[in-house]
């Protein structure tokens, strides 16, 4: 049975039944989640739906929201595809979901972002309000802006900024080859990445710039052929899911020696590809199991313990993130109106596993610190955990503080009533 009808079952039972040993109350509100559950990008998708239900099931022990009300998770195929994502929306919509997370693809979250604005223009009492939890192109928060969508994770722009703040810093970097996604989020990696190091770094030569079909391509032996011939030190890739495990998978038997420096080697499916071979690579990320204190250990052993057949850990620290500042909005709102939650979450602050987040109400991207780690043979100092069983697990090199990642907007955001 596919996860996606786990999903409905399973997670309908367990939140609406059950959560932690007690009855929920009757009164349930519905979330959507909405990402691909199937396709090649179908364990990405999975991945996140067990993220997201371990912070839900926190949130309703906790008592839920509006003095009792439990969030109950409904599930949504986008398929990876803008068009398949609307199908689904209006689906989500006619069942009564006001609010939904989505987070892997960006032409389907631009796509999303204006639907879901059309909509709430012609349907003032059936408003929707769209938590991004992972697609970050720019443009989101930027240009296409809205006041129905809030980004809980850092943009491309942001990340990059801290990549490259950190690889001004190694000056054995000498020549750069890009490769990503030909869809807005790679497209926005690769001109991201030109503009800032030629910026702080204009000795560093590009030497390769290649965007290739998204979830098409089965084999990048091509690919790092030409990063070989190059004669490239170094690779940037906003790559994710199979597209990120096939082209480390090219890199290992081909022999490659360049530093490896990603977005989502720490997603599903990454550390496995990276296995042992895999102390070259580096992440920008929110978090990572290594970062360390109480709390952070909590979630990496709490998700463990409850996905344990699963054989992967959390990633997406934006999902804690959004459910719990989603939760917290609803309370200091008094309602579940989307609007009123909207406004309640704009300006937000909060305390979250690094430190305190805020929520800009000028273009809703969420502002929090940033890191660059490395991928290290677990017992190696600041490596207590590996990841997906592989022995080896992320070790912070840099940390990038709040202040330090936020960027200029130039969102002009309509707001309703205004």
């Amino acid at each position: 049975m596919r996860f996606k009808e786990l999903c409905r079952g399973l997670l309908g039972l367990l939140l609406v039944v059950q959560v932690g040993g007690e009855a929920l109350a009757a009164d349930t509100l519905k979330i959507g989640y909405m990402d691909p559950l199937s396709g090649p990008f179908a364990n990405v998708g999975e991945h996140g739906a067990r993220e997201m239900l371990l912070i839900v099931e926190g949130v309703n022990a906790g008592g839920g929201v509006l003095g009792g009300t439990k969030l109950e998770i409904e599930t949504f195929d986008s398929k990876s595809s803008p068009q398949e994502a609307l199908i689904s929306l209006k689906q989500m919509i006619d069942k009564g979901v006001r609010f939904f997370f989505m987070g892997n693809g960006s032409n389907v979250a631009i796509a999303l972002s204006d639907a879901v604005s059309k909509h709430n223009a012609r349907n003032p009492d059936q408003t929707v309000l769209f938590l991004n939890y992972g697609a970050v192109d720019p443009s989101l928060t930027n240009e296409k802006c809205s006041f129905w969508h809030f980004r809980f994770d850092a943009d491309t722009d942001m990340k990059m900024h801290a990549l490259t703040t950190y690889i001004s810093g190694q000056k054995q970097i000498k020549k750069v080859y890009l490769i990503n996604q030909d869809y807005a989020f790679g497209q926005g990696v690769s001109k991201a990445a030109r503009a800032m190091l030629a910026q702080k770094r204009p000795d560093v030569e590009i030497v390769g710039d290649d965007l290739h079909p998204i979830g098409k391509v089965k084999d990048f032996a091509p690919y790092v052929s030409k990063i070989k011939a190059a004669g490239a030190d170094s690779v940037i890739t906003g790559n994710w899911g199979v597209d990120l495990s096939l082209l480390v998978k090219a890199a290992k038997e081909s022999g490659l020696k360049a530093d490896l420096f990603t977005y989502y080697s720490g997603i599903v499916g990454g550390p496995t590809a990276i296995g042992q071979a895999g102390e070259d690579i580096r992440q920008v990320s929110m978090w990572h199991t290594n970062y360390g204190g109480k709390e952070s250990d909590a979630l990496t052993e709490g998700y463990r313990k409850r996905f344990s057949d699963a054989k992967d850990d959390f990633f997406f620290l934006s999902l804690k993130n959004g459910v719990e500042m989603l939760a917290k909005a609803m309370n200091q709102a008094k309602s579940t109106e989307p609007a009123k939650v909207a406004r309640a979450l704009e300006g937000m602050k909060h305390q979250g596993i690094t430190g305190e987040v805020e929520m800009r109400a000028d273009n809703h991207q969420l502002v929090q610190p940033l890191f660059i780690s490395s991928f290290v043979k677990v017992g190696t100092k600041g490596a207590k955990y590996d990841v997906e069983r592989t022995g080896m697990g992320f070790r912070t090199e840099a940390r990038i503080e709040a202040k330090d990642t936020a960027l200029p907007t130039t969102c002009k955001m309509e707001r309703p009533g205004t």
